[in-house]
């Protein structure tokens, strides 16, 4: 039995660019008797809740937050959870009853966001409802992006709007480590299918930095509101989000300012090692080079990337020589033909973005510099941890 008055509460989504609320999610509650307001989640988590139930619940919810979004301010977007396992039980043809739902209520299509949940679902049927959505006008968003495989067959069916990145994955992410990289892979490929990315359950200051820098356009989550019965005042988070936009701002060109203190350091090593090579010392004749805590290891490629020396390592307090990677091309690795392209010409010394190193599973950068006339790269891997 479901006990107490469906109501819809409203978490805002804040626009990155303004600062304002930019739309609303209805999320459902149930008013209880003593007015307390409880998450019906656990009722649609729950499976000995009848399906016949939760459908009913779900229309309360929807009509309850349809009915009032003409209280909100004529330029927000209402996103509005919809199951694919609901629209498996449609007949071929069949009115959809959300639909239905915003005409009956005079709102614009164009202001609603169906936001799909849940993995399930025939795929082929979802996407033809979807295709219906957004005849009607309205957008489309996927929720829990990047909680499973099958939620790239998902992106291409349906070809979203919106991307919402699972709560879980990106508060993990956020942390640091090998998440984050798979969540900022995940935001460059929304970006480049053309769909916008929300950053859900954002709770903390690191949390909205990591949104961010993964090009989110909206974020939602208790930094800034809990979903209330109340509306929100539009601009009722600007002055908090500029205030930690601007940290945001001051923490990313600290970050700067670190990599041109390292591009420095960079070229006083390089002058430093190529002096050595071009001397063709023997190794112990190498400085320890306590000065660079950072330097994991060097070595040198012809200017076709395929790698001359061994790996020149500082182990056990002392210079070791690894060979096993002689005679390797490294020319179909992305800083190689970077460096081609912009330190060639000008023998200029360039920096990679990090990465995450196969081999010693470390998170590095890579410095490079042509020398000897363009015949020789020299190259630097780097600890980006000690940074």
């Amino acid at each position: 039995m479901i006990d107490g008055q469906p109501l819809a509460c409203f978490q805002p989504f804040i626009d990155t660019a303004t600062g304002r609320i930019a739309g609303v999610e209805a999320l459902g509650r149930l008013r209880q008797a003593d007015e307390r307001l409880l998450s019906v989640g656990p009722l649609f988590a729950d499976p000995r809740t009848p399906g016949v139930a939760l459908r009913r619940l779900d229309r309360q919810i929807r009509d309850n937050a349809l009915s009032r979004l003409h209280e909100a301010p004529a330029d927000w977007f209402l996103s509005l959870n919809i199951s694919p396992r609901w629209i498996n039980r449609l007949r071929p043809g069949q009115a959809l009853p959300s639909l239905k739902q915003v005409h009956a209520h005079g709102v614009d299509p164009q202001r609603i966001v169906f936001e799909i949940t849940e993995l399930g679902g025939d795929i082929q049927r979802l996407a033809d409802v979807v295709a219906r959505y957004r005849d009607a006008g309205a957008r489309i968003a996927i929720d829990d992006f990047g909680a499973g495989y099958s939620q790239l067959d998902r992106v291409l069916a349906l070809q979203p709007d919106i991307l919402k990145l699972d709560m879980r994955l990106f508060q993990e992410a956020a942390k640091g480590g090998p998440s984050s990289e798979v969540v900022r892979a995940l935001a460059q490929m929304a970006e480049k299918t053309g769909c916008w990315i929300i950053a859900e359950g954002v709770e903390t200051e690191a949390q909205l930095s990591f949104a961010l820098e993964c090009g989110a356009r909206y974020v939602q989550g208790y930094l800034f509101a809990q979903a209330q019965l109340d509306w929100f005042a539009a601009d009722a988070f600007v002055p908090r989000f500029a205030q930690l936009r601007t940290v945001y701002v001051k923490q990313k060109l600290a970050e700067r300012g670190r990599i041109m203190q390292l591009r420095l350091q960079l070229a006083e090593l390089m002058k430093i090692l190529q002096t050595w090579a071009q001397g063709q010392a023997p190794l112990d004749q190498l400085p320890q080079l306590r000065d660079f805590p950072w330097l994991l290891r060097f070595y040198q490629c012809d200017r076709h990337g395929t790698q001359l020396t061994p790996n020149f390592e500082w182990r056990q307090d002392a210079w070791q020589a690894d060979s096993r990677y002689l005679g390797h091309n490294w020319s179909w690795r992305p800083y190689f033909y970077h460096l081609l392209a912009e330190g060639w010409e000008e023998r200029r010394l360039t920096l990679s973005s990090t990465y995450r190193d196969a081999t010693t599973n470390q998170y590095c950068l890579t410095a490079g510099q042509f020398f000897e006339n363009g015949q020789r790269l020299l190259l630097i891997d780097i600890d980006a941890a000690g940074l």
